[in-house]
């Protein structure tokens, strides 16, 4: 194809407004955890904007919401693009939601254009991405590539102890065809970046050429509860004041592994907590993560030895629990290639980029050929409700995208030429 194709940016922008107001908070972000009620309203309404645009929709058993664009051969495999519509509790407008609303504009800029393509073109919100409810996080996807069993995701349970099957009925988001074992061409998607690098760098495009590992784990400090005020110092053993040692400790640890190596303690949980009782028992997460395995491996070694060094000096019990897995993942060099041609040929600044954060396409990416564009979010925030993105960004990068898709998708003709 030597024809550039373009977005209606106005259009995809007032998508992404409207889609906001669902689950909108006060501090102007949003809140649409993984099946809720918000969740539902947010998926129904991408439904219905498919069904506009002449696609067919429908949901598999774990609920991952698809949408349809017949090609030419209608026995090809799809070209899919997607993300998610979940957010964190106190999330943003475009983390997830501009990848899923991204793939639509692509397919009405195709049919403003009067394009056919040969394979048909499909488009996925995944669910539970962010894993804010369930975890994992990108649950929906990892059952769809066959890194998770349909059995095991069904039974996992939120904070409430609801399953993710009860959640998907009480939303009526369980679907009947089979999650796996589909046929797909290829996977695109479009992303904010969640991060301050392109911004820093004024770039444009980020070209993703993979994913970074990731490791979570829990570690469990047990000490002996005992009364606030009649306890002497000397011979306590609280499990909050070794679990914050345990955090500097490891912070001083990972700091060998600077400027890749990453840690971050996100969650803390004290058991039976009062005020006036010396913790007995601590859980806190812990997330890895580093560009190469082997690094990977060496900060999970400096984790336990710290936390057991702190442990043994204080006379706490330590157990560490490994919850989550994600390998570095690189990306597949011809679709790569095809988001970097359509960069250039758009004429935007652009730049290499390794994925800091889990996507879907992470997934997808070890079960068919996949890439990702990446746009600049403002002052790098994202997990936030301050997250936003330049309406030219979110253009930009949506141009790359569709290019990218037709080019793999194959254009047959411009009915509208």
């Amino acid at each position: 194809m030597n024809d550039l194709l373009h977005i209606n940016g106005p259009r995809l922008w007032g998508s992404l407004t409207e889609m906001a107001r669902i689950g909108a908070t006060a501090g102007g972000g949003v809140r649409r955890l993984a099946l809720t009620e918000e969740d539902r309203r947010g998926r129904e309404l991408f439904a219905h904007w498919c069904r506009e645009a002449g696609m067919t929709v429908w949901t598999d058993e774990v609920g991952n919401l698809f949408a349809r664009r017949e090609g030419a051969d209608p026995q090809a495999a799809p070209v899919l693009m997607g993300s998610h519509l979940d957010t964190q509790p106190e999330g943003g407008r475009f983390d997830g939601v501009y990848g899923v609303l991204a793939a639509l504009e692509v397919v009405r800029a195709l049919n403003d254009s009067g394009v056919v393509t040969d394979k048909p073109i499909e488009i996925c919100s995944w669910t539970n991405e962010e894993g804010a409810r369930f975890t994992p996080a990108m649950l929906g996807s990892a059952v769809f590539a066959g890194a998770m069993t349909l059995d095991d995701a069904l039974a996992r349970r939120d904070a409430q102890g609801v399953t993710l099957g009860e959640a998907l009925d009480a939303c009526e988001a369980r679907g009947t065809r089979p999650v796996q074992g589909v046929a797909v061409d290829a996977y695109f998607e479009a992303h904010i970046e969640q991060g301050p690098i392109l911004e820093a760098n004024g770039t444009t495009i980020g070209v993703v050429t993979g994913g970074q590992a990731i490791r979570w784990f829990d570690v469990m400090v047990s000490g002996v509860a005992a009364h606030a005020g009649t306890t002497p110092m000397r011979y306590r053993k609280d499990a909050f004041f070794g679990a914050a040692h345990m955090a500097l400790e490891i912070e001083r640890a990972m700091a060998r592994h600077a400027p890749l190596g990453l840690v971050t303690l996100g969650q803390v949980q004290i058991a039976n907590s009062s005020r006036n009782t010396i913790a007995a028992n601590v859980t806190f997460t812990v997330d890895l993560r580093h560009p190469d395995d082997a690094q990977l491996d060496a900060m999970e070694q400096d984790l336990r030895a710290v936390c057991a060094a702190v442990g043994g000096t204080r006379g706490l019990g330590v157990e560490i629990a490994h919850c989550w897995t994600s390998p570095a993942t690189p990306f597949d060099p011809a679709c790569v290639a095809l988001v970097a041609d359509a960069v250039e040929r758009l004429d935007y600044s652009n730049e290499r980029i390794v994925s800091g954060a889990g996507h879907d396409a992470i997934h997808l990416a070890r079960y068919c050929p996949t890439a990702m564009v990446f746009i600049p979010c403002v002052d790098g925030l994202s997990h936030n409700e301050a997250e936003d993105a330049l309406p030219e960004d979110v253009t930009a990068g949506t141009n790359v995208l569709l290019n990218a898709v037709a080019a793999r998708a194959c254009v047959r003709e411009h009915v509208n030429a």
